[in-house]
């Protein structure tokens, strides 16, 4: 076969730089949005914070400087080329940086954020605890030793005969050192700490409380002896080990459910995480609109002095000048465009689950992807990204764009109902049962199938798994 030329005409779709932006922006949430404007403010002089007051800022009623330049008979090789660039006069949107990341006033008596007072971690408590208690020497050293053994629950994970092996032989200290050492740890002033496992940290605490206390005796009973045949509430054999009745077992066990399994985890520095809406949900005359919020969008504008200067002067020295003019109006733009998609994406949600935000989840409605996409002409990847981590704020609560999507489940009517509804039906039906006879999987589904809703007992069993709600022997009480 002889080798030939040809010639052939394809399409193929090329992602500019200013494309990638966007798409990148579109899939990031607020808080990195507003990292990602604070980084762009520190690189990009050509950028700046929209503030009215402060020089070098396009007021928006004021005219545009190419605008000047072309009434005053400027140079065509001074102006901005129209096919690489837009009138960024068009692009200045009022956008309002939410969030504290950047702050545009000077204003020294303005409102700061309230510091919270710093939480003592769990070993800095102890070893205070430890510093006014009357040992001395080297108890005290032995003591402090296990309180850094401890664990972020405030348990001794570590073995003791293990602890001392692994002790150099010059600090002298044995077994009955360590030993003696955990209970005095374990009678410091937070009860429960030091505990070796779940039994003895409930013992320690049952032991704290006062003597005449009814029932605490059982309770400590039952916790060093019988916790695996509590958590499993076999209340049949429990009262016949342990030759109690109902009312004796029901006080033991309200004792016991009242107890800290992790008395360590209340000195934990976590920082809670916290979202910023990205859009907030009204009801308007009957109907349920939404806007965007004004706290998650960055305000940002072109530096009036140096986009002048780019103006005047066509010096090639100003290249990086130019390119970086052109990055700033690219990210505006961008910034602009990913809040209208995120905002008729919420819009086409609340048209659709318009009866959640009326009467809960259980009027929640089945929804996907390809829905949204088809009735907004934009692509199903689009969506997803202006789903993912952003975050509405409806009378009902916070909720992420995506809780609303899921699938359905024929009823008999021939419709469909939500996996989101059902799953509150059991929540409901759960709430409603008679605790010494809880319904059991297979006679949630007949209930469901007596509504109209075919669920099958292990697609109950499933949705009841993923609601925590614990299965029929461990939800019986007595």
């Amino acid at each position: 076969m002889r080798p030939a030329l040809q010639l052939r005409t394809s399409q193929q779709l090329t992602l500019t730089p200013q494309l990638q932006q966007a798409i990148r922006l579109l899939q990031l949430s607020t808080q990195d949005i507003h990292q990602e404007v604070a980084q762009m403010l520190d690189e990009n002089p050509m950028l700046e914070l929209a503030d009215e007051s402060a020089p070098g800022v396009f007021p928006h009623d004021s005219p545009h400087p190419a605008t000047q330049s072309e009434e005053r008979g400027a140079p065509e090789a001074s102006r901005a080329d129209d096919s690489g660039t837009d009138d960024f006069s068009n692009e200045q949107p009022d956008w309002n940086l939410g969030g504290g990341a950047v702050h545009g006033s000077d204003d020294e008596e303005g409102n700061y954020p309230e510091q919270a007072a710093e939480q003592a971690s769990l070993r800095e408590y102890l070893h205070d605890q430890l510093s006014t208690s009357p040992l001395e020497g080297k108890d005290r050293k032995v003591v402090g030793l296990l309180i850094d053994a401890l664990d972020e629950n405030g348990y001794l994970a570590q073995d003791l005969g293990e602890l001392a092996e692994l002790l150099p032989a010059e600090l002298d200290i044995t077994l009955d050192d360590l030993e003696t050492a955990l209970v005095q740890l374990q009678h410091l002033d937070q009860p429960g700490l030091g505990a070796r496992d779940l039994g003895e940290c409930l013992a320690l605490q049952l032991k704290a409380l006062p003597e005449d206390t009814p029932q605490r005796d059982l309770a400590i009973r039952l916790v060093s002896n019988h916790l695996n045949l509590l958590a499993a509430h076999d209340f049949a054999r429990i009262k016949k080990l342990l030759h109690c009745g109902d009312d004796e077992l029901r006080s033991a066990q309200h004792l016991i459910t009242g107890l800290n399994p992790k008395p360590g985890a209340e000195f934990d520095r976590s920082v809670a995480d916290y979202v910023v809406p990205d859009v907030i949900v009204e009801k308007h005359r009957g109907k349920w609109q939404v806007r965007l919020n004004a706290d998650a969008m960055p305000k940002l504008r072109v530096n009036r002095v140096y986009a002048n200067i780019l103006q005047q002067r066509s010096d090639k020295n100003l290249s990086q000048l130019a390119t970086q003019l052109q990055e700033a109006k690219w990210l505006i733009k961008n910034l602009q465009q990913r809040f209208d998609t995120i905002l008729r994406v919420a819009q086409a949600i609340v048209d659709r689950q318009g009866n959640f935000f009326e009467h809960g989840e259980i009027g929640m409605r089945p929804l996907v992807l390809r829905e949204i996409s088809e009735a907004l002409d934009l692509h199903e990847s689009t969506v997803s990204r202006s789903t993912t981590q952003k975050f509405m704020l409806a009378p009902r609560g916070i909720y992420e764009f995506k809780y609303f999507f899921g699938s359905g489940l024929s009823t008999e009517s021939g419709g469909t109902c939500s996996s989101t509804a059902i799953r509150e039906l059991i929540k409901q039906l759960v709430s409603t049962e008679d605790a010494r006879k809880p319904l059991t999987d297979s006679r949630m589904s007949e209930i469901l199938a007596q509504q109209g809703i075919v669920v099958a007992r292990r697609t109950i069993a499933k949705y009841r798994e993923a609601l925590h709600i614990p299965p029929v022997n461990l939800r019986k009480s007595l």
